[in-house]
């Protein structure tokens, strides 16, 4: 790699449920960053632990609410880390089986970059043949953390502006 350069950027999808973290939330936050914490699967984490980079870009996703959808983008701007409240037995994500020496979750940090103009529904991205093979969408997919790939992001952005 040259010095100074980096892949491409990457892009991303980050469920949350908006009653326990939501857009309005993360808006809340200084500058509207916060760390992602709290994944307990292994792909999501080996997905923030080894492939996001800073200045990648990822659509933050409501589920489990009276109507799952994209309502924003954020940017990653701390790559993986270890995951600090899988640590702590107060927290509701602990894990005693993660240690400090020997951690097994991780977290990256993300920014607010705008939120959508409208909200993308599950149920209409569903209606879109050319989103067929995006992963939100497989059946029985539950992956809180997963790819999107670049032509899926360049087309919801362009259901965006409809």
């Amino acid at each position: 790699m040259i010095h100074g350069s980096r892949t491409p950027v990457r892009y991303w999808l980050f469920k949350s449920e908006p009653a326990a973290f939501g857009i309005a939330e993360l808006k809340r936050r200084k500058n509207h960053t916060e760390h992602w914490d709290g994944v307990r699967n292994f792909q999501a984490r080996n997905f923030m632990r080894d492939e996001m980079q800073a200045g990648d870009l990822g659509f933050l996703y409501h589920s489990s609410c009276a109507e799952p959808a994209i309502v924003g983008i954020m940017e990653i701007v701390r790559p993986g880390y270890p995951d600090f409240t899988a640590f702590d037995p107060l927290e509701p994500h602990y894990d005693p089986k993660s240690t400090l020496q020997r951690p097994l979750w991780y977290m990256v940090d993300v920014r607010l970059k705008r939120e959508f103009r409208r909200p993308i529904t599950l149920r209409e991205l569903k209606t879109h043949p050319a989103l067929v093979g995006m992963r939100l969408l497989a059946r029985g997919n539950r992956l809180s953390v997963m790819p999107v790939d670049r032509r899926e992001w360049d087309y919801i952005l362009r259901l965006e502006r409809r």
